[in-house]
């Protein structure tokens, strides 16, 4: 039992580790890993890579990463008693990704780091740099961002300001201003005998529209995928009336796993509910399931809707244009976040991009901070930029 105690800890900080090199691991998949070494057994170091690489790893490209960690780890650490009599030491056997590396050596440096606190001494603040470091960070691309500066950005998401995009409805609440409510005014002359008629009032009432996020989650916008859901994540937990949907080759609704409070958790059950993460993508297959199934439950009451894809359809003919047309109708508005927009050398030439420009209100890029920053902020104006014009790049094109 002390053996499977200590196990356990060195798993749970091994879990850790990947998680700070980038890869998503719940509790979940730990408590999986250590029943899966029970079952198997550990007979060599070999097998016990293989184990937790089939538990933990749901991603072809995150094998660097595990394999970098594994190695650096299990050997870095000088496994105690229980892993030296179970793990015999083994020459690593793979070529390693410098990428995999860096992210590797930035998860251990956080990990050594947080393992001791530092000691009690005079603080010097230092503030020089500060600025323009916080604003080279927001200006930078998300697929260039090592796994420390994707920490940092997730810590600067949840602090942008959310968006003030009410609109007026049909109904209507008392006001000290507006038009006279017959009824209230009627009903307070009542309680008075009749003698004073006091006027009451009614203005329009005003809230926000629901949001729907539909994400492409294919392998060319696998670089953006995990920040922005981190972004409707944030969405998600500050106004209840955000849905959001990941396709690639199938569309998945994942509004319920967001809702989860911690958003690793939330990120852990969007991929385990998505079996087509980082793969082809068929954005015409998506929006028509998505106008069938889901538009009527979720479209009503002036939703805007957010098209996040770069646009890559191969099939870029009459089924895409009849989607998007109707996905357009069917919303208050409709704008498409566009990574590709981060190249300036960017022209509407794609069958798919040139198939989907005219059916929307906006189009906007969504490669960086600053990106979803004046993202919310242009959800709240009601006017659009002529550089965020969709006919501007079909002009240019």
């Amino acid at each position: 039992m002390k053996a499977e105690g200590q196990l356990f800890q060195r798993l749970i900080a091994f879990a850790r580790l990947l998680r700070r090199a980038g890869i998503p691991i719940g509790p979940g998949a730990v408590i999986d890993a250590l029943q899966a070494v029970e079952t198997g057994g550990i007979g060599t170091r070999s097998d016990f890579y293989w184990t937790l690489h089939a538990v933990l790893i749901k991603r072809h490209e995150h094998h660097a990463i595990f394999h970098e960690a594994f190695h650096r780890f299990w050997r870095r650490d000088q496994i105690e008693r229980v892993l030296a009599e179970m793990l015999p030491v083994t020459r690593t056997d793979g070529v390693k990704s410098r990428v995999a590396q860096r992210r590797v050596e930035e998860a251990l440096g956080l990990q050594k780091r947080a393992a001791k606190p530092p000691k009690q001494q005079d603080t010097v603040f230092d503030m020089r740099g500060t600025i323009s470091d916080a604003e080279i960070l927001r200006r930078k691309d998300f697929a260039q961002m090592s796994a420390a500066e994707l920490e940092e950005a997730r810590r600067l998401i949840s602090a942008i300001r959310m968006p003030d995009d009410e609109v007026t409805t049909r109904r209507f609440s008392s006001s000290l201003r507006g038009r006279i409510d017959l009824a209230r005014t009627l009903r307070a002359s009542v309680r008075s005998g009749g003698d004073l008629i006091e006027l009451r009032f009614k203005a329009p009432r005003r809230k926000k529209p629901p949001l729907v996020a539909l994400v492409d989650i294919s392998g060319s916008m696998s670089d953006y995928s995990r920040p922005l859901l981190q972004f409707f994540h944030m969405l998600t937990m500050k106004r209840h009336n955000v849905s959001t949907f990941l396709f690639g080759t199938r569309l998945t609704n994942v509004t319920r796993a967001l809702k989860t409070r911690d958003a690793d958790d939330a990120l852990a059950l969007c991929s385990a509910g998505v079996s087509d993460w980082a793969g082809g993508t068929r954005i015409a297959q998506a929006l028509e399931e998505f106008n069938k199934r889901w538009s009527r439950r979720v479209l009503g009451q002036g939703a805007t809707v957010l098209l996040v894809t770069d646009g890559l359809e191969r099939e870029g003919g009459g089924e895409l244009k009849r989607e998007i047309d109707r996905l357009h109708r069917s919303c208050r508005k409709l704008i498409w976040l566009n990574p590709l927009l981060r190249f300036e050398a960017f022209e509407a030439k794609a069958v798919g991009i040139r198939t989907i420009l005219p059916h929307v209100d906006e189009l906007r890029p969504v490669h960086d901070l600053s990106s979803l920053a004046s993202l919310c902020d242009a959800l709240t104006e009601t006017r659009t930029s002529r550089a965020h014009d969709p006919k501007h790049w079909l002009g240019a094109a």
